[in-house]
């Protein structure tokens, strides 16, 4: 077994920040095992932040960087992280080609990948689809080469989250509250089934007429979507539109409770350690149970896990049936 310390491992994941997030956990396993490691993260730029807020990873590489550069500058890029090794946690053909092109002498993916065949020199054979274990969990079976025996389990995944921290940075005027405040997250951009705006906003009334914040966030489009219908009331606030990522992520620390379904803010609000309400279909492969937001605070609502719809693959959305009852008993 190769005694990894003192050498320098790339890991791959250019996707969406809740996958980032269930991916983290896999640096706290190698830092653990070889404390002198040094990792590199290769994502996409908007995930930067989230990366950086991780204190095992030692440096983030920008995938946005590469892809304007011709091919012969994309591998004179590669070669000067003089890498011993990459994790393709997100199979990427153009990222494995790169990779192999580099002469990385150790390249890891999954054997369910055909370009793999030719471009990673360990291919871990295992199904995430069917399996009944977490996201953060599978993400693990990619360490085989690294002398994982044993995927660790969802509790000891759990723990790394400590690991994570919200930059110190200032928020807008209008975003600082004295008093304690919900945040609720409608939207997923297409990553989850939704539970309807409408819900929300019946929600947000019934917590603002008692006198309590409540703070609308997402992106500018998002926003647009629902603005216009959004209730007026001095204790609801629009965000949607107004906030980097790295004030999002103040502005949920800072929180008290947080609700939405499977997308990344759910994802960085039980990394923070808030009260997470996450609003989840019982569908396999987008189930709870699979994709559960990481955190020792975090709640999981489904309105059947039994729903017969879902089980049989038909069309449905029983998300949108979880009573804005159940989701105001979660809240602290």
């Amino acid at each position: 077994m190769i005694d990894w310390n003192g050498k320098r491992v790339i890991i791959s994941r250019t996707d969406s920040i809740g996958d980032v997030l269930l991916t983290l956990p896999i640096v706290a396993w190698l830092k653990e095992k070889y404390p002198a490691i040094t990792i590199l993260f290769l994502g996409k730029g908007y995930t930067k932040s989230i990366v950086e807020g991780y204190a095992l990873v030692d440096e983030f590489i920008d995938w946005n960087d590469y892809q304007g550069a011709a091919k012969k500058e994309q591998v004179l890029l590669f070669s000067k992280l003089r890498a011993d090794a990459i994790i393709h946690v997100f199979p990427q053909k153009e990222i494995a080609t790169l990779a192999k092109k580099t002469k990385i002498k150790t390249r890891v993916g999954t054997s369910h990948r055909l370009f793999h065949l030719w471009t990673c020199t360990d291919r871990i054979n295992f199904t995430r689809r069917k399996s009944k274990l977490h996201e953060s969990q599978l993400n693990h079976a990619l360490l085989k080469p690294f002398g994982l025996v044993d995927l660790p389990s969802l509790e000891k995944v759990k723990a790394t989250t400590v690991n994570f921290h919200i930059p110190e940075i200032q928020l807008p005027k209008a975003f600082v509250l004295d008093e304690e405040y919900t945040i609720f997250h409608p939207k997923s951009q297409g990553s989850a089934k939704e539970w309807p705006v409408e819900s929300y906003f019946e929600a947000a009334l019934i917590l603002a007429n008692k006198g309590q914040k409540v703070v609308f966030t997402g992106t500018d489009s998002e926003g647009e979507s629902f603005r216009n219908q959004l209730p007026t009331h001095e204790n609801i606030l629009d965000s949607t539109g107004k906030l980097s990522l790295e004030q999002l992520m103040v502005l949920i620390q800072k929180a008290r409770n947080l609700v939405a379904c499977s997308t990344g803010p759910l994802h960085i609000a039980a990394y923070s350690g808030i009260n997470t309400i996450g609003l989840y279909s019982p569908r396999v492969p987008i189930h709870p149970g699979r994709w559960s937001a990481l955190g020792k605070k975090v709640n999981i609502l489904v309105n059947d896990i039994n729903c017969a719809d879902c089980a049989a693959k038909k069309d449905c959305n029983c998300v949108s049936n979880i009573s804005i009852a159940k989701v105001l008993e979660k809240l602290k």
